[in-house]
């Protein structure tokens, strides 16, 4: 019989998703509750923060929480890298680390790879790459701390086949143009809550060198048509 279990549906991968899941259930449900006990003119700024080039009220008051993607995105995302047997993924926003999960968990399937993700809370990064050890993926993730426009301005592999966006949607449009150029003929872009960045879907969805669609009510799924000329 063939067996039609994967890394990311065994332990300890699936051990440790769950209870990530069941603990950014948990952090959203609080931050609700934290962002309608302030003043309706405090949230409305709080939350314009979020989308605008001085991110960083937003991220400050939230580095607690986890900010995860959804249960069925990070399906998509392994789904999404198993399909198209990627080897080389870069991740923009680690948070707690379960996007990073579900991508590496993705590699292992591959046959091995490498993941660069990068996050600029510096108690997140420790407790990802903890996670990341736990769920036993240490060796196919590289985590950089630090401002993404700097942490991937350089050394990058030379072709990347998915990228995943997800942290200050101010940056996606710096962080996309940062990666473009090793980004292959057919490499995915996956970028959540990408409606909150008008200047990043007129980027993908206009100039022809992207099919662009909106997927799952707030995830943007780009394919890059013809890679930059070398």
């Amino acid at each position: 019989m063939t067996s039609t279990s994967t890394t990311l549906t065994q332990a300890p991968v699936s051990t440790v998703l769950q209870q990530l899941f069941t603990e950014a259930d948990a952090t959203s449900a609080t931050l609700r509750q934290t962002l309608s006990m302030l003043p309706a003119a405090e949230r409305d700024a709080l939350m314009a923060s979020a989308r605008a080039a001085d991110f960083r009220p937003f991220y400050e008051r939230a580095k607690e929480f986890h900010l995860a993607v959804s249960r069925e995105t990070g399906t998509l995302l392994y789904m999404l890298a198993r399909s198209m047997k990627a080897r080389s993924i870069v991740e923009f926003g680690t948070s707690f680390g379960v996007s990073t999960l579900h991508l590496a968990a993705a590699l292992r399937d591959n046959g091995g790879g490498r993941l660069i993700s990068t996050e600029f809370e510096a108690g997140k990064v420790r407790q990802a790459r903890g996670t990341i050890e736990r769920a036993g993926l240490a060796d196919l993730v590289e985590i950089r701390e630090g401002d993404a426009t700097q942490t991937l301005a350089g050394e990058l592999p030379e072709q990347i086949d998915l990228v995943l966006l997800d942290g200050a949607k101010a940056l996606y449009p710096r962080i996309l143009e940062l990666l473009e150029p090793r980004l292959r003929a057919g490499a995915i872009v996956i970028a959540d809550n990408a409606d909150w960045s008008e200047e990043y879907l007129a980027r993908v969805r206009t100039g022809g060198r992207y099919l662009s669609v909106p997927f799952a009510q707030d995830v943007e799924m780009s394919m890059l048509i013809t890679a930059s000329p070398t």
